[in-house]
């Protein structure tokens, strides 16, 4: 079967060659939480997982680490500087079905905090 990405003549690709232009895009920072972890989460609330949904849990985590806490422009921002490219729109939208299905909560202050309940199962290793 022909396929396009290899070469044609034979030869075998350099070691190391990226198959896409994107590829490894989203796998450029290790996450700090397990996506393990937080795959059984969104299972444990009947959500499938995909990377927008943990990539926007895990930098809710990791700025409850450093005692910060971010709205939709602060989730946005620094998946932009993780050089994650996702639009504020779809951002906003993630946050607000985790919201719906009470994963994060929604604070007085418009910022976005993981749902007790979620941070227990998380914490039940």
């Amino acid at each position: 079967m022909y396929n396009p990405q290899l070469p044609s003549d034979g030869s075998h690709p350099p070691q190391g060659a990226s198959m896409g232009s994107h590829a490894g895009v989203f796998g450029q920072r290790v996450e700090r939480h397990g996506n393990e972890r937080i795959r059984l989460l969104l299972k444990s609330f009947g959500l499938r997982t995909s990377l927008i949904r943990l990539k926007v849990i895990d930098a809710l985590l990791v700025a409850a680490e450093d005692d910060r806490r971010l709205g939709v422009r602060g989730v946005h921002s620094q998946l932009l500087d993780l050089d994650i490219p996702l639009s504020f729109l779809s951002v906003r939208e993630v946050l607000k079905r985790l919201c719906a299905e009470g994963v994060i909560t929604f604070n007085a202050d418009k910022s976005y905090s993981l749902h007790p309940q979620a941070a227990a199962v998380l914490n039940s290793d």
